[in-house]
């Protein structure tokens, strides 16, 4: 197996990034109006960048939330290994260093009068807006699931209370029950996600009710790590977990979250409990900034990350097209850090240019054992893979491999909380 190195993957190859730009009083003195909408790993990473090299500029991040939930980790939440506490983030480092944090939900955006409107009736100026709008669920594209549906069959996609529900649905449930999950077809955030839910699911019944069965409806036949699952599946799960690909019917087409049901072409499902992943696009300030196109998407420069279709907003994390780079919280960082630096070469008046970048991403397979994939990226022109690099865990893991990379993920994890807010 290819691998970046260690240090690598914990920094995202920070340096790549930040290498673009070197120190200059030219670029230290420059002052402009810099706005971010969301505080996510992209946003709150991307304000923080902004001030470190532009320390005169009026540095501005908008969210809601006076804390973030994170996603990363949150499947040990519904598995019950972890607190929901231990997800929460607060902005207080950000703002010691001078960003001008406004909790207020951003309502609007002109991009040719340059403002952002916040729910409270103000606008923000910008000079230039860095959108890090996450994702929203395009609800009714799965028939009869709505946002009523998520208090019987939860999501929990976004963390935080549906999380919670889950959790305490699966706590609740009989032993002998059957959990059915509904995988929606891609793109979608964090592509290994659900099937990292699946194991800690499965993990949770061998061990608390071991004659209820999960059984995964899937609408792709290939997924992320496809062949690192299903050995452990196998492996740890073999009389508790199914999964069905679409070409076995595993394609959801309706849902009932009354009668806790979900139909495929051919077959009716009943569920006691139902963790239903509806199809997904850009967060919804992104149309109504006019960054995002007929898919629902962020096309992007690939260099400064500007949006193709408002040039003084640039978008960044899970609401940009960027495949084959995954929508994660990894990316969205390292995202973040070069979009900030290609911004500061531009109010510098220097040319954007092309770095590599890189994602890594850990999926727990038990509480205690995961795995990863990691792949490099060329931006020069579009968003390339770079043959050779990067790679998948072994097959043929030795006596405590998959232990240590349960660690390593653990350590990624505090890294990048860390980085993002403080």
């Amino acid at each position: 197996m290819n691998r970046v190195s260690r240090r690598e993957s914990l920094m995202g190859l920070s340096a790549l990034g930040i290498g673009l730009l070197s120190p200059s009083r030219a670029i230290a003195q420059t002052k402009a109006r810099l706005v971010v909408v969301g505080g996510g790993f992209g946003g709150a990473s991307a304000a923080r960048m902004l001030k470190v090299l532009l320390p005169n500029s009026q540095v501005t991040l908008i969210e809601q939330n006076e804390t973030y939930t994170a996603c990363p980790f949150s499947n040990l939440v519904v598995s019950g290994e972890r607190a929901l506490g231990q997800q929460v983030f607060r902005y207080d480092a950000l703002s010691r260093m001078g960003i001008d944090i406004i909790a207020d939900r951003a309502s609007g955006v002109d991009a040719a009068k340059k403002t952002v409107s916040l729910e409270n009736g103000s606008d923000v100026q910008f000079d230039r807006l860095i959108l890090s709008p996450g994702i929203d669920f395009r609800w009714g594209a799965l028939e009869g699931y709505d946002q009523t549906s998520t208090q019987a069959m939860p999501h929990a996609w976004k963390a935080g209370e549906q999380t919670l529900r889950l959790r305490e649905q699966l706590r609740e449930m009989q032993d002998g029950g059957t959990v059915v999950m509904s995988v929606p077809a891609a793109p979608f955030r964090c592509p290994p996600g659900p099937y990292e839910r699946a194991s800690l699911i499965a993990h949770y019944l061998k061990i608390n009710k071991p004659k209820s069965k999960l059984l995964i409806l899937d609408a792709k036949d290939n997924f992320s790590k496809q062949p690192l699952f299903q050995q452990a599946w196998k492996q740890l799960y073999g009389g508790t977990l199914e999964w069905r690909g679409a070409s076995d019917d595993g394609r959801v087409s309706r849902i009932d979250a009354e009668a806790m049901t979900l139909e495929t072409d051919f077959e009716t499902f009943q569920a006691n409990v139902a963790n239903v992943i509806p199809p997904q696009q850009a967060g919804a300030i992104a149309a109504t900034a006019g960054v995002a196109n007929e898919t629902g998407w962020c096309p992007v420069n690939p260099v400064t990350f500007q949006s193709t279709l408002q040039s003084d907003i640039h978008v960044i994390g899970d609401a940009i097209i960027a495949a084959p780079m995954p929508k994660s919280a990894f990316s969205a960082n390292l995202q973040a850090k070069v979009c900030a630096t290609q911004i500061a070469r531009l109010l510098a008046g220097l040319a954007p240019a092309p770095t590599t970048l890189v994602n890594t991403c850990y999926s727990f397979v038990s509480p205690d054992s995961a795995v990863s994939i990691s792949g490099v990226y060329k931006n020069d022109g579009e968003f390339n893979s770079i043959e050779g690099a990067g790679g998948l865990s072994t097959l043929s893991p030795v006596d405590g491999d998959r232990a240590r990379e349960a660690n390593q993920a653990r350590d990624w994890f505090a890294a990048i909380t860390q980085e993002a807010f403080g």
